[in-house]
């Protein structure tokens, strides 16, 4: 069974990972908006991504006797500066996201809960793939500058990515997978 301020947090963090998926679909409605449709793909891979890791945590929660009660999700931006501002924001919002998991982690060791350290421990190793994905990608557009033809070559790339996760949650995230 959860302590009461062990769900409450995990209950939090799944509004941030909501958060996070619409972050995502707006970042995506923007690329699409402005003709990068790859990039538009990468960002709705993510929202999917995103989604997963929400309903990860709500079956844990109810799996450990909780009950969870969604919050209210703060609207995204509606537009971005350029594509690599987008990437640059999501770096900083994926290391937020690695903050929020680190004192998660730190709240289930203060409060002995052996299983939510285990549960938690796939969190924190998707947080450092999240971060090293963006700081790839932004290192690709800092090096191509201002050049169309490369941002283009990015873009191309960026719309190969796949949904690797389960999407629909119907039956539960391990029937799905």
């Amino acid at each position: 069974m959860l302590s009461k301020k062990m769900e409450d947090a995990l209950i939090e963090h799944i509004n941030k990972e909501m958060h996070s998926g619409y972050l995502y679909m707006s970042m995506s409605a923007h690329s699409t908006s402005i003709g990068l449709k790859g990039f538009a793909t990468w960002f709705m891979v993510q929202y999917h991504e995103e989604m997963f890791h929400a309903m990860k945590i709500y079956e844990y929660i109810a799996s450990r006797g909780g009950k969870v009660i969604l919050a209210e999700i703060e609207s995204p931006p509606e537009s971005y500066e350029s594509p690599l501002n987008m990437f640059e924001k999501t770096l900083a919002h994926e290391q937020l996201m690695t903050s929020n998991i680190n004192q998660l982690m730190e709240l289930s060791i203060a409060e002995k809960d052996h299983a939510t350290q285990i549960f938690l421990q796939w969190f924190v190793s998707e947080q450092v793939e999240e971060e090293e994905n963006d700081n790839d990608i932004i290192a690709r557009l800092k090096l191509i500058g201002n050049d169309s033809n490369g941002l283009f070559m990015v873009d191309k790339e960026l719309g190969s990515r796949t949904v690797v996760v389960a999407t629909d949650f119907s039956k539960g995230v391990t029937a799905a997978a």
